[in-house]
């Protein structure tokens, strides 16, 4: 059996077309950020106020506390994923079973337990590179840390021995990297969504991947967040 014959056709299609609307969104969203036209570019400013207000403050005892809060969220997705990897993978050992309970559902297309198999590595794939992406957010996050521990006191920046605008402006780049690597993993747990209704069909799956795309957009570069920080 060659490999076009193990799936039809249009499921081919509909994994292109996942992946294309997938990197071509992710494409599009980073070309968007370098024009400053997304949320991601907009929160990008305020994290940049916010360590330029860090290095007027002696101590920076509420910095540190904001830094841990937003590591907080990346930690905690991090290790659902981890669980939702675990469970795919205990799913996949008892695939012949699962596989039938799953053909029950209604307007479910009836496939073999490899192509079932199939799927479920699909979903593992996404779910393992988001912990990848949340696991790097999370690491970024000590990097901040460290940015902020080793600022000088205020005073050393009022006297002109340190550049304040140098420091901030390290120091926001690398909240901003966090916030972008948590914002690749989210992205994936969004495309989960769609990669799941393959098991219906290759069309409700193009289709699927279509709507996780404009809701990404529509959040990313037309939501009232957007218009709140930008007025």
């Amino acid at each position: 059996m060659s490999v076009f014959e193990f799936l039809p056709l249009i499921d081919w299609i509909a994994l292109l077309a996942f992946f294309g609307s997938w990197a071509g969104y992710a494409w599009y969203a980073g070309r968007g950020h370098a024009d400053g036209t997304t949320l991601l570019h907009r929160t990008n400013v305020y994290r940049h106020y916010w360590l330029l207000q860090a290095t007027d403050r002696d101590p920076r005892m509420l910095d540190g506390l904001i830094t841990q809060n937003l590591s907080a969220t990346p930690t905690f997705f991090s290790s659902t994923t981890i669980i939702i990897i675990g469970g795919l993978l205990a799913v996949m050992g008892a695939s012949d079973r699962v596989n039938a309970l799953v053909e029950g559902i209604p307007f479910v297309r009836s496939t073999s337990v490899e192509v079932f198999d199939l799927k479920l590595l699909l979903l593992i794939g996404i779910f393992v590179y988001a912990f990848f992406r949340f696991s790097w957010s999370m690491r970024l996050y000590t990097f901040v840390a460290l940015a902020i521990g080793s600022m000088p006191p205020p005073a050393a920046f009022a006297d002109g021995t340190f550049d304040r605008e140098k420091h901030a402006k390290r120091a926001s780049a690398l909240v901003g990297l966090a916030a972008e690597a948590f914002n690749s993993g989210l992205r994936a747990y969004y495309m989960s969504f769609a990669a799941m209704a393959l098991v219906f069909s290759g069309p409700a799956f193009i289709l699927g991947s279509a709507a996780v795309v404009f809701i990404l957009y529509r959040r990313e570069f037309r939501s009232d967040v957007l218009d709140v920080l930008t007025k």
